[in-house]
């Protein structure tokens, strides 16, 4: 017998203590219903859990960040819809105005709605805006400029064979002469600017014994002619660049990580941009169209005093009947996009938290 220690005693105290940590820590993961309370009950857990929870609040806000984005978007073309009624009501004006039963008079009222429909156009353009950013205006954002339309110049080497222009075939011959043969580069010019398809697109011409192409006004385009035969070599002088409207770009974080994004375009949709105010002949000879926010006239409206000029208007707003479609289409496709984004952020979030919860919940069953 030891009367010193008492071994029953002191391994009844050891085991009372293991017990009381062990029920402390399921008390204390059965009542906050975590099974990680502190790095203490698990180290790598609590780091990988702490990963998957900036990844979960990440991808929650993406999904709000894309439906913000849609929002952005539906803004834009709602207001581009009353745009496109504005346009259609100025094209049956243009096209009331082209028949000679008007009178003088008559036109002169036609061209009053003209102006103030153009200058509701630059009203819309002026003033559309989300969370005070303006939309249509090319203001807000990242702004492109617009760029001008640049005329494709290109050189054509040809030789002692046929040539084929844009699937046009000419033919060499030594003599020259007829309808399709050329025996040099002048010849190979002139067939070209008589051909109704080719110069339609081009102005030829004979450039130190090489076929000059020149792309004309209205076709401009960065696709060079398609130039084949024998010894046929085809250089760019000068690229061609279509026209572009001044855009605003503006990026939307659809992610929750660096670069998971997407942009943005919105076109500027004011009158200018649109072609539906100008400076040539076709347009009125003083201005009659303001930019919508106040009273003073400082652009000038298509002018639709003729029947010639009537005309002239209609094709021009269709034109601008056709910008607004492609911007509304791109806009609509962009919020397609974005709503597939939200389901795919929505499925990622919801196993991310899953993998979560298996690793920083209690199991209750466990616990217990």
């Amino acid at each position: 017998m030891r009367i010193n220690h008492n071994i029953a005693a002191l391994n009844t105290y050891r085991q009372l203590n293991s017990a009381s940590t062990a029920q402390s820590k399921s008390m204390e993961k059965l009542s906050s219903g975590l099974r990680i309370n502190k790095a203490g009950d698990d180290a790598a857990g609590l780091a990988i859990s702490e990963k998957m929870r900036g990844q979960v609040r990440g991808l929650d806000q993406a999904s709000r960040n894309a439906q913000d984005s849609i929002s952005m978007i539906q803004t834009a073309e709602g207001a581009l819809n009353e745009t496109h009624d504005i346009l259609q009501r100025m094209r049956e004006l243009a096209v009331q105005a082209g028949n000679d039963t008007n009178t003088s008079g008559d036109r002169t009222e036609i061209q009053k709605e003209i102006n103030q429909l153009t200058s509701e156009v630059n009203r819309i353009g002026n003033t559309t805006e989300f969370n005070t950013q303006k939309l249509l205006n090319a203001s807000a954002g990242t702004v492109t400029p617009a760029a001008a339309a640049v005329a494709g110049d290109y050189a054509i080497t040809i030789g002692t064979a046929d040539v084929t222009i844009d699937g046009k075939i000419f033919t060499y011959n030594a003599t020259g002469g007829g309808v399709t043969n050329f025996k040099n580069s002048a010849e190979l010019a002139t067939l070209i600017n008589n051909d109704a398809t080719l110069s339609a697109k081009y102005t030829a011409a004979d450039a130190t014994g090489k076929l000059q192409l020149v792309q004309k006004a209205g076709q401009e385009s960065a696709t060079a002619p398609v130039a084949s035969g024998t010894g046929v070599a085809l250089a760019t002088t000068t690229a061609g660049k279509v026209a572009a409207a001044a855009k605003s770009s503006f990026s939307s974080q659809i992610g929750a990580n660096e670069n998971q994004t997407m942009t943005l375009d919105f076109a500027d949709m004011r009158a200018a941009a649109l072609g539906i105010t100008g400076t040539s002949a076709n347009f009125t000879s003083t201005a009659t169209v303001t930019d919508g926010t106040n009273n003073t006239a400082n652009e000038k409206a298509l002018d639709v005093s003729t029947s010639a000029k009537a005309g002239n208007a209609v094709t021009a707003i269709q034109g601008a009947i056709d910008k607004v479609s492609a911007e509304r289409s791109k806009l609509g496709a962009n919020q397609n996009r974005l709503e597939h984004t939200i389901n795919n952020l929505g499925t990622s979030s919801e196993n991310l938290t899953a993998a979560e919860s298996r690793i920083r919940d209690v199991d209750y069953a466990l616990a217990a």
